[in-house]
């Protein structure tokens, strides 16, 4: 019978999740913590309706719901579903309404504390999380059952019996919210994919639109540019117009560059694939930004300690690490400190570019790979994203983390072609 009650709950459990992803995905209440707890608040309150008594205790999965919307729905879903166990345990009395009170407040206890540190976990280690903190639950269950016990004076006549619901009720709650969890991440990475399939289809668009502007500004400024130098070339120095031929073939440069960045952004060109030793290509790099960083006040350090090799555009993969370097160097304060680092990382190799700037919110760095958003005065935000579709197009990834005040971090990850076991440290 317990069994059969346990099931009917497991069943209860999932009814919010399908619900979700059925009717509210993709809808903007789907989204808020209030509604993710008041779906597992009136779940828990279903299993304590339909619950198993016995023993003294109600025996049902409402821990479930209750550590389900604290890890997946935060602080505010679990306190909803916390308070729905509350108010249902009290409507159902019984003589052991005070150890309820204290099992739900100790069941509530872990995950609560928990939530931040669960985020920070990958996918699968989120789901073992999840059923470790669902156990939490049966050890409270068993000791509220001997501490009623003890003060009710009451012996255990059939204790085989009882070990067994103990059992049952434990794997049980371990499948469920094992389930459960599974159901979530799907749900989370689904949702992340299709982010991810629209932001590939938004750049794709620019690209196409970027590459055919730029493609047709550029011949008329070609042709423009060797009028310029001809005229330049004819000009006397001392000429009235030498000067301002000057000039303005400066400001032709920089409108090509500009063109270059938007070509570059639609569809990076590898012309020269070559096996690069990457710890001396960044070097390379730091070195050139030495004087940009000590015209800013800027400390530009590196710690190079594996020697490394990529197959790829040496000039292509400088310019990515040229604009991410230039960035943090931007946005660091006088007398702050940027540092660059290379680590490996299994098949992979790791740069790391980290700066104690001024850092960014949030919002700010869920906005970053956008067309035309920067947190620069001045800028087109062209660069980020050139670099972004540079290391995109490398079969790399770049992660920004940062906080407001204290700085930003940026990592990039790249697929590994060899290791050498001597390694090579060197600081600008």
């Amino acid at each position: 019978m317990l069994a059969e009650k346990l099931l009917l709950h497991v069943f209860v459990i999932l009814v919010p999740i399908l619900v979700y992803t059925s009717f509210f995905e993709n809808r903007r209440i789907g989204r808020s913590p209030y509604f993710l707890g008041m779906m597992y608040g009136l779940s828990a309150i279903l299993c304590l309706a339909v619950s198993y008594y016995s023993y003294g205790l109600y025996w049902d999965l409402r821990y479930v719901p209750l550590v389900l919307s604290f890890l997946y729905g935060g602080p505010i879903a679990g306190g909803i579903t916390f308070l729905s166990i509350i108010g249902a345990r009290t409507l159902m009395n019984g003589d052991a309404l005070l150890f309820g009170y204290i099992s739900i407040a100790l069941a509530a206890s872990v995950p609560f504390f928990y939530v931040k540190r669960f985020w920070r976990q990958q996918t699968k280690k989120r789901i073992i999380t999840a059923i470790w903190l669902g156990i939490w639950p049966s050890f409270i269950m068993l000791s509220i059952l001997i501490s009623w016990r003890y003060f009710s004076e009451n012996p255990i006549h059939n204790l085989s019996e009882l070990l067994l619901y103990i059992l049952l009720f434990g794997v049980i709650q371990i499948v469920a919210i094992g389930f459960a969890s599974m159901l979530h991440e799907a749900v989370i990475e689904r949702r992340m994919m299709n982010k991810e399939m629209q932001r590939a289809e938004k750049l794709n668009t620019l690209g196409e639109l970027a590459a055919s502007i730029a493609h047709e500004v550029r011949n008329p400024l070609t042709v423009v540019k060797g009028f310029l130098q001809l005229m330049k070339s004819q000009e006397k120095q001392n000429g009235d117009n030498y000067q301002y031929l000057g000039l303005v073939l400066s400001e032709l440069a920089r409108a090509e560059a500009i063109i270059n960045d938007y070509l570059n952004f639609a569809k990076p060109q590898f012309e020269k694939i070559e096996r690069l030793d990457l710890s001396t290509t960044i070097f390379d790099v730091v070195s050139l930004m030495h004087p940009l960083a000590i015209k800013q006040g800027v400390e530009l350090d590196s710690d190079l300690k594996n020697e490394v090799y990529l197959h790829t555009d040496r000039n292509q993969f400088k310019q990515a690490l040229v604009n991410v370097i230039k960035n943090a160097i931007e946005a660091t304060d006088h007398g702050g400190r940027v540092k660059v680092s290379l680590v490996a990382a299994g098949q992979n190799v790791r740069i790391i570019v980290k700066d104690n700037g001024k850092g960014m919110t949030k919002e700010q760095l869920s906005r970053i790979g956008t067309l035309f958003y920067t947190t620069k005065d001045k800028g087109t935000g062209l660069g980020t994203l050139v670099s972004l579709r540079i290391i995109e197009a490398m079969e790399g990834k770049i992660i920004y983390k940062s906080e407001p005040g204290k700085g930003t971090e940026v990592s990039i990850t790249l697929p590994l072609v060899r290791q050498l076991n001597d390694g090579k440290s060197c600081t600008g």
